[in-house]
C-alpha cells in the first residue's frame, strides 16, 4: 500500500510541475527547498513575451484584402525560388495576352511577337519546356516572319529529340513542323534516324512521329517505316533509301534475313501493343506489313492482342469516371475516352486491322467488340472508314439479336441524318443491296475482303493456334445464311419499316439529294433481291408519294425545282421507271398521262423516254401511243436513233 501511495504522490508532483512550468532562466525547483526565482530573470521573460506579442500584432494582416496580398507575396517568393525564369515568364505572359487578341492589328501583333522573341533570346530551350511560356513561343511561331521562324528552328534543332519527349514542348515541335520549309522538314526527319522505334514506344514521342508521318511524302514515310523493320536499317541510313515501301520487296532487294526481321518487328510491335499505342497510322501500316511475312502463330498472336486492346478500351467504368470530371478535363480526355476501335478509324490501314479483328475473333470477342461500340455507332456510320466497319459487322456477325440491340437500334434513331449522308447511307445500302459496286469502290471492297496471307488458306475451316490459351480462330465468314441474316437485321428489327417511313417523310429532300436519291431508289425497288417484298403495301405507299409529288403542275410558285426538272430526282425517277413496272404504271397514271407535251423537253424528257427504253413490254405499251406524235414531230428522239 505504501509503494502505491508513493507512486500516486510522484504522479501528482509531475502534473503540478507541468502545470506550473517556469520560464527559461528561472531555477529548477528542488524538493524540500523554497524556490526563489531571481527578479532579473522574471523581468527578462516578461519583456520577451511583450515583444513577441507586439511583433505578432504588427505582422498579422488585419483585413481580408491584406491577408490575400500577404499570401500572394508568399506564393511569388516561392515561385521565384522554384523557377529561375519566373520574371521573364511573367513578361512573356503579358505580351502573349496582347498578341493573341483577335482585335489587334497586324503591325501591333508583329511588334509584340518581335519583342517576345527578343526577350527569349538564348533561352528558347528553357522556354519551350515550360508549361507557361511554351504557349507564348507557339503563338510567336504562328505569327512571326519566316526569318524569325528560321532562327527559332536553328536554335532548337540540336534539342528536337529531347523536346519530342516533353509533355508541353511537343506542341511547339508540331507547330514548327507545320510551318517548316522542305529543307527544314528533311533535317528534322534525318534527326529522327535511329530513334523512330524508341520514340514510338514513348507516350508523348509517338505523337510527334505520327505528325511527321502525316506530313511526310512517300520517300520520307518509307524512311520512317523501315527503321521499324530491322536493326540494320536503323544503323545504316543509306539502306533506307529504297523506292519500294513493301516489306517483302525491301527484304528481297537488300538481302535481309526474314527470320531476323520478323523477330525485331515482333519485339517492337509487342512493346507498342503492351503500352496500348495502336491508334496511330504508322503503327497500323507497320502491323499490316508484319502480317505479310508473319507465320500463322505470330499473326494470330498479334490479332488476339489487338482484340484484347479493343475490348479493354472504352469500358463503362471509364465513361462513368469521365462523366464526373470538369468540362475542361472532359475536353482534354474526349479523344482518349473513346473506344480504341473508334480512334483507329481515321485511315484505311486502321480499318483493315479492325476488319481482321472482327473476322478472326471468336463469337465472344465479337460480342465484346460490338458492346464496346455502344453510343458510338452514329459517329462510326458518318465516318468514311467507320461505315465500312459497320458493313463488315453486318455482313459477318451471326448474333443478330446483339447487332439489332446495339447497332441497328442506334441506326434507327439517326435514320433521317444517315440517309442524307455520303457515308451514313452505306450500311443501309449494304443491307438493301449487298456489295454493290455503285455504292462501294474497288478499294472499299478490297478492305472488306482483306485477309492475312498466312491465315487466308483456312477458308471456312477453324484453325487452332499454338498459343498457350489454345484459342480457336473463328471462320472469316459467318455460319448463318446471308439472306437470313439480312432479313433478321432489316425486317425483324423494324429497320425497313422505319426506313420507308423516313423516305416518305423526307421524300422531296431525298430525291433532290445526290446521296439520298440512291436510298430512295433501292427502297422503292424493294431491295436487290426483293427483300422488302413482305412490306409491299408500304412500298406502294412510297410509289404513291413520289407520284403525288411529280403530279404538281409545272411552273407552280415554289422555292424548289420540280422533281422532273431537277437533275438528281429526274435521273432517279428514270431509273425506277426502267427497273420497276409497278412504279412506272403508278407514275404514268398519276402524273404523266395526257401531260407529256409539258414535260417533253429538258431533264423531264429523260423520264418520258424511259417508258420507251424499258425492257418491260407492259411499260412500253403504257406510253407508246401518246408519245408517238412527239417522236414524229421531232420533239423527242426515238431510243434507237441515239
Amino acid at each position: 500500500m505504501e509503494t502505491g501511495s508513493k507512486k500516486m504522490e510522484l504522479k501528482k508532483r509531475k502534473r503540478d510541475d507541468k502545470a506550473g512550468q517556469k520560464p527559461k532562466g528561472a531555477k529548477k525547483h528542488v524538493p524540500g527547498k523554497v524556490a526563489r526565482a531571481p527578479e532579473k530573470a522574471q523581468e527578462k521573460w516578461a519583456k520577451k513575451e511583450n515583444q513577441t506579442a507586439t511583433n505578432a500584432d504588427k505582422n498579422e494582416p488585419k483585413s481580408a484584402k491584406e491577408r490575400r496580398l500577404a499570401s500572394k507575396e508568399v506564393a511569388e517568393l516561392r515561385k521565384k525560388k522554384r523557377r529561375p525564369n519566373y520574371a521573364l515568364e511573367k513578361e512573356l505572359a503579358l505580351l502573349w495576352e496582347k498578341m493573341r487578341c483577335h482585335g489587334v492589328s497586324k503591325e501591333d501583333r508583329s511588334k509584340f511577337v518581335t519583342e517576345a522573341l527578343r526577350k527569349m533570346g538564348g533561352k528558347f530551350m528553357e522556354i519551350a519546356a515550360s508549361h507557361v511560356s511554351a504557349r507564348v513561343l507557339q503563338t510567336c511561331i504562328k505569327y512571326c516572319t519566316q526569318e524569325e521562324r528560321d532562327k527559332v528552328f536553328d536554335a532548337l534543332r540540336p534539342h528536337f529529340l529531347t523536346l519530342a519527349r516533353k509533355k508541353y514542348a511537343v506542341h511547339l515541335v508540331k507547330k514548327l513542323l507545320d510551318s517548316a520549309s522542305k529543307k527544314q522538314f528533311e533535317l528534322f526527319v534525318s534527326s529522327l534516324h535511329g530513334h523512330v522505334a524508341s520514340l514510338l514506344r514513348h507516350s508523348v514521342g509517338a505523337a510527334v512521329v505520327e505528325h511527321v508521318y502525316h506530313l511526310a511524302n512517300g520517300s520520307h514515310k518509307r524512311s520512317l517505316l523501315v527503321e521499324i523493320y530491322s536493326t540494320e536499317l536503323q544503323l545504316f541510313q543509306d539502306l533506307t533509301k529504297t523506292n519500294s515501301g513493301r516489306l517483302l520487296d525491301i527484304i528481297a532487294k537488300l538481302g535481309l534475313k526474314k527470320k531476323l526481321v520478323l523477330e525485331h518487328m515482333n519485339k517492337v510491335i509487342q512493346a507498342l501493343l503492351e503500352k496500348g499505342i495502336v491508334d496511330y497510322s504508322i503503327v497500323h501500316t507497320a502491323i499490316l506489313e508484319y502480317f505479310t511475312i508473319a507465320d500463322k502463330t505470330s499473326a494470330t498472336d498479334v490479332i488476339l492482342q489487338l482484340i484484347s486492346q479493343i475490348e479493354g478500351s472504352g469500358s463503362t467504368e471509364e465513361t462513368e469516371v469521365a462523366a464526373n470530371l470538369s468540362k475542361k478535363i472532359k475536353k482534354k480526355r474526349k479523344r482518349s475516352a473513346q473506344p480504341l476501335l473508334v480512334r483507329m478509324m481515321h485511315n484505311r490501314d486502321g480499318l483493315k486491322l479492325a476488319v481482321l479483328c472482327v473476322k478472326h475473333g471468336t463469337a465472344k470477342d465479337r460480342k465484346k467488340i460490338i458492346k464496346g461500340m455502344k453510343g458510338h455507332v452514329r459517329k462510326l456510320a458518318l465516318d468514311q472508314y467507320g461505315s465500312l466497319l459497320l458493313i463488315c459487322i453486318l455482313s459477318i456477325v451471326d448474333d443478330t439479336k446483339l447487332v439489332n440491340k446495339i447497332i441497328i437500334e442506334e441506326i434507327r434513331k439517326a435514320l433521317n441524318e444517315l440517309v442524307l449522308d455520303k457515308n451514313g447511307r452505306r450500311p443501309l445500302l449494304q443491307l438493301l443491296h449487298p456489295n454493290c459496286s455503285r455504292y462501294l469502290s474497288p478499294d472499299d471492297l478490297a478492305c472488306l475482303n482483306y485477309t492475312v496471307p498466312s491465315l487466308s488458306s483456312q477458308g471456312e475451316e477453324l484453325a487452332e493456334t499454338d498459343v498457350t490459351d489454345k484459342v480457336q480462330m473463328t471462320s472469316v465468314e459467318g455460319k448463318k445464311d446471308p439472306s437470313l441474316r439480312r432479313r433478321e437485321l432489316l425486317l425483324d428489327s423494324g429497320l425497313a419499316e422505319g426506313l420507308i417511313e423516313a423516305c416518305i417523310e423526307n421524300l422531296g429532300v431525298l430525291l433532290r439529294s445526290n446521296f439520298g436519291r440512291e436510298v430512295i431508289y433501292e427502297v422503292a425497288l424493294g431491295g436487290g433481291d426483293k427483300i422488302l417484298q413482305p412490306l409491299s403495301d408500304k412500298i406502294d405507299a412510297l410509289h404513291e408519294a413520289i407520284t403525288s409529288l411529280a403530279a404538281v403542275p409545272k411552273g407552280t410558285d415554289s422555292k424548289e425545282e420540280h422533281v422532273f426538272e431537277n437533275f438528281h430526282s429526274s435521273r432517279t425517277i428514270r431509273k425506277l421507271v426502267l427497273d420497276s413496272h409497278a412504279f412506272a404504271s403508278a407514275l404514268w397514271k398519276g402524273s404523266l398521262e395526257g401531260k407529256t407535251d409539258v414535260w417533253a423537253q429538258g431533264h423531264s424528257s429523260k423520264v418520258i423516254l424511259a417508258f420507251l427504253e424499258s425492257s418491260d413490254s407492259k411499260t412500253k405499251d403504257l406510253a407508246k401511243s401518246e408519245l408517238q406524235h412527239l417522236i414524229d414531230s421531232g420533239v423527242l428522239k426515238a431510243p434507237g436513233n441515239k
